[in-house]
């Protein structure tokens, strides 16, 4: 059974940083694609940053150059690094592993 937890986010004023943690567990492949995903208030499930088995990442426009996306095989965790965050960051994040996705954790933005 394929398990994800996202964790680590919390309040912060704009322009700060929140590293959030996805642990995971049930995946054959330790290095497997991995995504991270949010829904801002109100709104759909929006794409922000995919990290591949062979390192590779991308990342949704409004994201790029304040976010990062890196992995710990050895952890079975999945980081997103968030800089400098702005008030339309404020979602509920999620990891998710193809059709998997497990709780989120809220991020709010907000001064």
């Amino acid at each position: 059974e394929v398990q994800l937890q996202a964790s680590g986010g919390g309040l912060v004023q704009p322009g700060g940083s929140l590293r959030l943690s996805c642990t995971y567990s049930g995946i054959t492949y330790s290095s497997t694609v991995m995504n991270w995903f949010r829904r801002p208030p109100g709104k759909d499930l929006d794409w922000v940053s995919t990290i591949y088995t062979d390192g590779r990442t991308t990342y949704e426009d409004s994201v790029k150059g304040r976010f990062t996306i890196s992995r710990d095989n050895a952890k079975n965790t999945v980081y997103l690094q968030m800089n400098n965050l702005k008030p339309e960051d404020t979602a509920v994040y999620y990891c998710m592993h193809g059709v998997h996705r497990g709780q989120g954790t809220q991020v709010t933005v907000s001064s």
